[in-house]
């Protein structure tokens, strides 16, 4: 399978820059995710991938082919390119078998007989065997994603491109879809972009994660260290949920604001304002007799402000003494706090990562 290489892509709606300079590759059988809020630009740049929209600079190429250039664009069809839309996009009057087959009547010199192996084989695959003389309006939500999967599976595409695939299912549905992607990727291994904006879909379903903010790329990674090393501050609190501090660096490795002094793994500029990014889950919780003090240890104490049980664990607020910070934080549920409580908490200095300027990756 071919890869595919987006080079300084743009895309205009009037005044707003949709897709501004995108540079980004998907290595040949690698699912990568283009992952942002409503209106980053990733629906865009998917749509410039499959053809349907014309850029205005650069250029998108698989393999050895250039496909898109302001000057020429090949059509969607000649692009050996299937896509599945958020709406499943399934043709109501046709049955489970005539939807999967459909592609199949444009490949020539394919027999019928062959055809209908192909089918009943794809719906196999998709764990939808015995359903092909159903109709679309007969099936489950998730019932129909698998057979938008199947019937963009069976024409043997180079590139496969998935556009909020999962969005329409409810929350059990999503998750077991999830993990079908992810395997029949695995099965196939055919070059895929997936846009979502939903954080824990792309970590699940990815290789990697390209995160996209206002039409440009500002991080590539893996799921891990998209998380546990966002580069931005944008990065960090789009990607799960983390606490923010800014301050200015007294040092290479200690963050000050106002009354809270940080020790951090280091990467700040002396003298310069600065930012690091705290996971809720990386801060330690304990009775205020219960952790040393001192300043450069990331020893605090502080008030919690508010806890919600959320089962497996508990959801605090906790107003850091002597400084205007309030903090998140979760532990696990086998010590409760309550609002009012006086707690020490501890925060390792690895878990304070730095964070850079914004801007592109």
């Amino acid at each position: 399978m071919p890869g595919v290489t987006m080079k300084e892509l743009s895309k205009r709606y009037g005044e707003v820059g949709a897709v501004q300079g995108l540079s980004l590759s998907v290595e040949p059988g690698e699912l990568l995710a283009l992952l942002g809020p409503s209106g980053c630009g990733k629906t865009t740049t998917l749509r410039l991938v499959a053809g349907f929209l014309t850029p205005e600079a650069g250029e998108i190429w698989v393999g050895d082919r250039c496909l898109s250039s302001p000057a020429a664009v090949v059509a969607p069809e000649r692009r050996r390119m299937a896509m599945i839309f958020q709406s499943y996009a399934l043709w109501p009057h046709m049955t489970v078998a005539q939807n999967v087959a459909y592609g199949l009547r444009f490949k020539p010199g394919l027999a019928r007989a062959a055809r209908d192996a192909r089918v009943r084989e794809m719906l196999r695959v998709v764990q939808l065997a015995g359903y092909e003389s159903r109709y679309p309006g007969e099936l489950s939500g998730g019932q129909q994603q698998r057979v938008a999967v199947a019937r963009a599976l069976v024409v043997e595409p180079e590139i496969l491109l998935l556009d909020e695939p999962l969005s329409n299912l409810d929350a059990n549905l999503r998750e077991e879809m999830r993990f079908e992607i992810r395997r029949l990727h695995e099965a196939f291994a055919i070059t895929t972009l997936y846009v979502t904006h939903d954080q824990a879909e792309a970590m699940v379903i990815s290789d990697r994660i390209a995160v996209l903010e206002r039409g440009r790329v500002v991080q590539v990674g893996g799921a891990d260290e998209i998380f546990l090393r966002p580069r931005t501050r944008f990065v960090a609190e789009f990607i799960g949920r983390t606490n923010v501090i800014e301050g200015v660096a007294e040092s290479t490795d200690a963050l000050a604001r106002g009354g809270l002094r940080l020790r951090v793994a280091g990467g700040l500029s002396p003298g310069a304002p600065a930012a690091v990014s705290i996971r809720p889950h990386d801060i330690a919780l304990a009775p205020t007799g219960a952790a040393p003090s001192g300043p450069l240890d990331n020893a605090l104490r502080g008030i919690v402000k508010r806890a919600s049980f959320l089962g497996d664990s508990v959801d605090y607020q906790v107003a850091i003494a002597g400084t205007d910070v309030v903090l998140r934080v979760v532990t696990p549920a086998v010590r409760r706090f309550g609002a009012g409580d006086a707690v020490a908490l501890t925060i390792a200095p690895a878990a304070c990562v730095t964070l850079g300027a914004e801007g592109p990756a």
